[in-house]
């Protein structure tokens, strides 16, 4: 019975549906650790996370089965055994496991027990929960495979430990959150860890899948909950971790110890990894923004630019009558600073046109918000003609509080196959703008230096679809509406409750009326990236059609 173990952890990225690039990936990683024992792949690496319906398709699960055969075929070869994450059907009952490949057979299979369901998880309806699993054996050495949510409460890991596992190797698909990092390693790991007196390696998933995006991170813990191991996050990683046995059981060697990602980098790194393997993976040649010289579209440039390279990225500027020369100037600046290509297209006569073309039917009433939302119609066609016409990806760029409260023109602004701003608030939009004028994000591919114009992040907000208009008109300022919106969206709170913590309560109840109203428009919105617990359409699902009110 051997003394010491090499355990490699391929953080990678998966592709959903990908079988034979996923596959690739496996083998390319137990190449790269021929040396090892064994080399572990992410929560159903074979196929991708979430698979979602996908995974109901028999012919998918045909196919996993197959690839997942010839890779234990392939480990007759000299080399490392693998954990590698697939579907399994046994008894007719479609299951989320993992198999331990070896000697050119599956030498076991255990199925994930726990199966979440919150939030942006559905398993249940899609897989059976296994039962309570046994240890595999590998090199003499009992191993506890639990997969991600069976160790978010104490059941499995301690029937493991009680069944004589003497380590932990879980597999997790776990979406990125803000501050999810200390929930994951302190509120989760290192419990199951001191609880049992057993090291637990946690291996996650990175990169993009539609919503949810993957930061990585994976780590290491000892069984008296110490930090042995530390991967980067954002990035894929293929790292070897050396384990010793001791007279108090296996013991991981302290290994790489990299530093994670602060605030609000993390933030920025999850919208250009997610929206880089979008439009990879969905086959555009880069994306086109409208420019309008506001915080929101010079953000999202910034992060398009990051994401894809500038060369693949095209702002469009599209002035009305109530553009200002301001406006203009700081478009042009973004463009210039981020190495663009960038087009002026004056909507005037796309305007005058509508204008004339409704003026019957507009007949004796005044000008108000049916006429300002044209604008922003307009440029929306405009946008969605040159996508048509060149093939890049139209991406929106509304932010999170303009979202909540329906402040956005449906079919307009909000037209756009992908935003990465969509589960920001406006406060983070600026807090991220400030900071990427001052830092390159470690994955990010554009420029150094300041490449938001200061006046763009001085300026007061405004849609300019009407003169001297401003957002706080029909809003109230950020400052005040953030807050509330935290509190209504991320935590539910009453009027009452947030009235209690001093918030007016006519401008609380005005906003949780938007709120609601806005609902219809949200479900029509372009996906984005999840940042927070509580983001639109994954996480939060209300009624289009509802009178309740909280005050």
């Amino acid at each position: 019975m051997p003394d010491t173990l090499r355990i490699t952890l391929a953080q990678l990225n998966q592709s959903v549906g990908d079988l034979d690039g996923n596959a690739e990936g496996v083998l390319a990683a137990r190449k790269q650790a021929r040396d090892c024992d064994l080399v572990v792949f992410p929560e159903l690496h074979l196929i991708g996370y979430p698979p979602e319906d996908l995974i109901l398709k028999p012919a998918l699960i045909e196919r996993a089965a197959a690839r997942l055969q010839s890779l234990a075929e392939a480990s007759a070869a000299p080399g490392p055994a693998m954990l590698v994450g697939s579907a399994f059907v046994l008894d007719g009952a479609l299951h989320n496991g993992v198999a331990l490949l070896d000697q050119g057979k599956v030498q076991a299979v255990r199925l994930k027990h726990e199966l979440p369901n919150y939030g942006t998880f559905d398993e249940m309806r899609l897989f059976q929960p296994g039962p309570l699993p046994e240890p595999v054996v590998l090199r003499g050495t009992m191993i506890g495979v639990p997969i991600c949510e069976d160790i978010w409460r104490s059941e499995v890991c301690r029937h493991l430990a009680d069944f004589g596992a003497e380590m932990f190797i879980c597999i997790n698909g776990s979406p990125y959150e803000i501050n999810k990092d200390a929930l994951r390693i302190e509120g989760v790991a290192k419990r199951r860890a001191v609880d049992t007196g057993l090291p637990l390696a946690y291996l996650n998933r990175v990169g993009g899948q539609d919503e949810l995006v993957f930061d990585g991170a994976s780590f290491v813990v000892n069984g008296d909950g110490n930090l042995a191991v530390q991967l980067a996050d954002w990035e894929e990683q293929v790292a070897e971790t050396r384990w010793t046995r001791t007279a108090q059981g296996w013991r991981c060697d302290r290994g790489v110890q990299a530093a994670l990602a602060g605030h609000p980098e993390d933030i920025y790194c999850a919208m250009v990894l997610a929206l880089r393997d979008y439009v990879r993976r969905n086959g555009f040649p880069g994306v086109v923004l409208g420019l309008s010289g506001g915080i929101d579209s010079a953000t999202c440039a910034a992060i398009a630019v990051d994401a894809l390279g500038a060369e693949r990225v095209w702002g469009v500027m599209m002035p009305s009558r109530f553009t200002s020369r301001q406006s203009l100037d700081d478009a042009a600046a973004c463009a210039d600073a981020l190495g663009i290509r960038y087009s002026v297209l004056p909507i005037g006569e796309a305007v005058a046109g509508f204008d004339s073309m409704l003026g019957e039917s507009f007949e004796g009433t005044n000008r108000d918000i049916a006429e300002e939302n044209l604008q922003s119609r307009i440029r929306g066609t405009a946008l969605m003609a040159l996508s048509n016409k060149f093939g890049p990806m139209v991406m929106a760029t509304g932010n999170k509080s303009e979202m909540s409260v329906g402040y956005a023109t449906i079919y307009g602004d909000m037209a756009g196959g992908y935003n990465p701003l969509k589960d920001a608030y406006k406060s983070t939009v600026f807090a991220l703008a400030r900071w990427r004028n001052r830092q390159v994000p470690r994955i990010g591919l554009g420029p150094a230096g300041a490449v938001i114009p200061d006046s763009t992040l001085s300026r007061a907000p405004s849609a300019e679809l009407r003169p001297d208009q401003r957002d706080s008109d029909s809003l109230p300022d950020y400052a005040v509406l953030d807050p509330i919106l935290v509190g209504l969206v991320e935590h539910d709170k009453s009027v009452d409750q947030l009235v209690r913590e001093g918030f007016v309560r006519e401008t609380v109840q005005a906003v949780e009326r938007l709120l609601h109203r806005a609902e219809y428009k949200r479900r029509q919105a372009s996906p984005g990236v999840k940042l927070t617990a509580r983001n639109f359409g994954r996480d939060r699902r209300y009624p289009i059609t509802h009178a309740f009110r909280s005050g």
